[in-house]
């Protein structure tokens, strides 16, 4: 896969076929679109094309919201070239740049930048300035500059359509469950592997504290989760607790811990890489060292017997 800024130019791109997007989280209805992307470019002999915006758009201007991002553009980029995508075009977005009617995008990239032949848009696809472009703004457009357009329809759930802000609600309510089965695999977060208070060690609970690699990562709620654990591409399984240390600390310093189940090495300053499996409990606070250490070898063994169901 070829990466582009907004700047560079694209030379003997035909037959081009494109979809626009932030993308954010690259669910299974975002899939769809992908896949309905790829299989019209095979079919012209032209190429798959993905436009997506950097930083999200809402962390530009919606200032006073604290944006959290299912998959930063490094996670976005891995996924897209998994999917098979032969050209990503990565716009800056700013808030001059949000200032862009929708003709005047699709003039500036659509049509002269890329040259597109088709363009792939999901079920409410809105664009430009005050998202005022639609499908059949494309239509109209389209028509002028001939390119086609085809739409997707959503990808379902239960009965629900799957969306990035739905994947961000299950997250907020724990349930990485139901996260999972929307994204269509297993939500992550990756960081380094800092030092903590210990206080893991002492418990006879050896813990590997995470330092985010993106502070804008949307996060599942607190508690303890059972996790796949991949350190250097080897897989471990491991029980990680998110929260605030309340038997220990009632400080405001979210703490991203993991205890790696049959392991016991030195691994600070290495990447850890967690993907999210089940909720077990809410983080609570225990009365006594002694209650908190009958609590963790109860969850143990209630994430083995998940584990082993697995």
């Amino acid at each position: 896969m070829k990466v582009f800024t907004e700047t560079e130019e694209i030379k003997n791109n035909k037959n081009a076929v494109v979809t626009v997007g932030s993308f954010d989280g690259l669910h299974l209805g975002h899939i769809k679109i992908l896949n309905k992307v790829n299989e019209l470019a095979r079919a012209s002999n032209g190429s798959s094309v993905v436009v997506t915006f950097e930083p999200h758009p809402r962390i530009v201007l919606s200032q006073n919201y604290d944006m959290k991002v299912l998959a930063p553009l490094n996670e976005k980029k891995v996924i897209f070239e998994k999917e098979g995508i032969d050209l990503l075009v990565v716009i800056n977005f700013t808030k001059e740049f949000s200032q862009m009617t929708s003709d005047e995008f699709i003039s500036k990239f659509i049509v002269q930048k890329i040259n597109a032949s088709h363009m792939v848009i999901g079920h409410d696809h809105k664009f430009g300035k005050d998202r005022l472009g639609d499908e059949q703004k494309l239509r109209d457009v389209g028509r002028l500059n001939n390119f086609d357009v085809t739409a997707v329809a959503p990808e379902n759930l239960n009965d629900e359509i799957i969306s990035s802000t739905k994947v961000r609600r299950a997250l907020i309510e724990g349930d990485v469950e139901k996260a999972n089965r929307m994204l269509g695999r297993k939500y992550s977060i990756s960081g380094e592997i800092v030092f903590g208070a210990q206080r893991g060690r002492v418990l006879g609970f050896p813990t590997a504290n995470i330092k985010l690699f993106e502070e804008k990562k949307a996060l599942p709620a607190n508690g303890v989760y059972v996790v796949d654990c991949f350190l250097d591409d080897k897989k471990y399984y491991g029980i990680m607790n998110i929260g605030y240390r309340p038997t220990f600390e009632n400080k405001h310093e979210l703490v991203l811990e993991t205890h790696i189940l049959n392991f016991n090495s030195d691994i600070y300053g290495r990447t850890l890489k967690i993907e999210f499996l089940k909720r077990l409990r809410d983080e609570k606070k225990f009365e006594s060292r002694d209650a908190l250490i009958h609590q963790i070898e109860y969850d143990k063994n209630v994430a083995q017997r998940i584990i082993n169901s697995l």
